[in-house]
């Protein structure tokens, strides 16, 4: 199975999560769900947080994660994660396009979030809220492509308060970057 490779959505959400951690405390505990290829651990080591964890269901995704030093653990999302270990952020890069027949197998793991583009995403919010610390927060991703009315509805149905933080129009789609906090 390929690794994502970091595109346009990488970027954006390294960039906002850059200028998101400029005021937190360096020793916040911090969750890079979905970490791929890496980008987003590194942009939090890269601005001195050392204390975070890594999870990918990509057993490819890990060893590369290992091989570059970062504390890793294979997980469909917080399936293997202890329900004791809780986060003061939580970063997640989901797949959050709609299901396309046409597209390989091995490549949907990284691209799909389920038949409407959205599934993943309100599964990983239901989860996450238990592995929040008080004050915790998520920095989430996802696409006009992922019906954003349909996320930010069950997220406030669910207790959350939601801020966008930052969006980037591209020529197909606009990409969004929201704050999700209990």
């Amino acid at each position: 199975m390929e690794i994502y490779s970091p595109s346009d959505d990488s970027y954006l959400l390294s960039e906002t999560l850059k200028s998101y951690l400029k005021n937190k405390h360096k020793n916040i505990k911090i969750l890079d769900m979905g970490s791929g290829s890496g980008i987003q651990a590194q942009t939090c080591k890269d601005s001195g947080f050392k204390n975070v964890l890594c999870a990918d269901i990509n057993s490819e995704a890990i060893k590369h994660l290992k091989k570059q030093g970062f504390n890793s653990i294979k997980s469909n999302l917080f399936l293997n994660i202890d329900k004791k270990n809780k986060f003061d952020l939580i970063i997640f890069n989901p797949p959050y396009l709609p299901e396309d027949e046409k597209e390989p197998e091995d490549s949907k793991i990284n691209t799909t979030a389920g038949k409407r583009g959205y599934e993943i995403v309100l599964k990983f919010l239901k989860q996450a809220k238990s592995h929040l610390n008080n004050n915790g927060s998520i920095l989430l991703l996802f696409s006009s492509f992922s019906q954003p009315a349909i996320i930010k509805k069950q997220a406030e149905d669910s207790g959350y308060k939601i801020k966008e933080v930052s969006d980037k129009k591209l020529f197909f789609e606009e990409l969004f970057v929201y704050e999700f906090r209990i």
